[in-house]
């Protein structure tokens, strides 16, 4: 009887195995359960904590949020205050005209060294005027002129002063019997036979009147081996 009782009691011990296997899983998964929505709970109060914090807007610094660990995060730097950052620790560039003042120039350098140099002034120099010809003295007789002698001549003033540097003003330094001015001629000529004013004038081609205004005649004569004065067609 005691075996059969032995027998008998073995299988529903060990059917009773499984059960209780299973109560503790079934324990152990609902206390994994608890843990895990208290962990989720609270991450959510953080987040929910975060989104209602407000914006500061005055400009102060963030405080930094403590972590899990209790250890203080710092807030990751922007790109906006990094920008900030460099452009207050630089200096701006420097623009072209700075650089064009503070770069010494070597050429600048030594100009500003060198000593100025005054060229002393050169006086003009006075042209000699030659129209060609043969030269004569006159010597002004009473009542003549500087300009006068000049248009006897058939010249220019402007020559006539050029070719007598020594008479700076006309009206005091031209006397009549004592001032010698020299004057330029086409030529001389001497009258011989057969010389008529027009044949002495159509000879050098100037006007019968050109020929006696130079010769100062009043009559269209002139004797054998009288030697007359031939002017310029044209003023020189």
């Amino acid at each position: 009887m005691s075996e059969n009782e032995n027998r008998n009691r073995r299988p529903e011990e060990s059917s009773k195995l499984p059960y209780l296997s299973l109560g503790v899983l079934v324990v152990m998964i609902a206390g994994l359960l608890y843990v895990g929505y208290e962990y989720i709970a609270d991450d959510a109060a953080d987040v929910d904590q975060i989104l209602n914090t407000p914006l500061d807007t005055t400009g102060r610094e963030l405080q930094p949020i403590p972590n899990n660990d209790g250890q203080l995060a710092q807030p990751p730097a922007t790109s906006q205050a990094s920008e900030e950052a460099s452009s207050e620790t630089l200096p701006p560039p420097p623009k072209e005209e700075e650089l064009a003042t503070k770069t010494p120039r070597p050429e600048l350098e030594e100009e500003t060294k060198k000593p100025t140099e005054t060229k002393p002034v050169e006086e003009p120099k006075k042209v000699v005027v030659d129209p060609g010809g043969v030269e004569i003295t006159h010597t002004v007789q009473a009542g003549e002129t500087f300009y006068g002698i000049a248009n006897r001549y058939n010249i220019k003033s402007t020559t006539l002063k050029g070719l007598n540097p020594s008479i700076q003003d006309e009206s005091k330094d031209v006397k009549s019997g004592v001032t010698r001015i020299k004057i330029r001629v086409q030529a001389i000529h001497t009258v011989g036979p057969g010389d008529i004013l027009r044949v002495v004038a159509d000879k050098y081609g100037i006007s019968v009147q050109q020929l006696m205004a130079a010769n100062k005649k009043t009559k269209n004569f002139a004797e054998r081996g009288e030697k007359l004065v031939i002017p310029f067609p044209e003023k020189k």
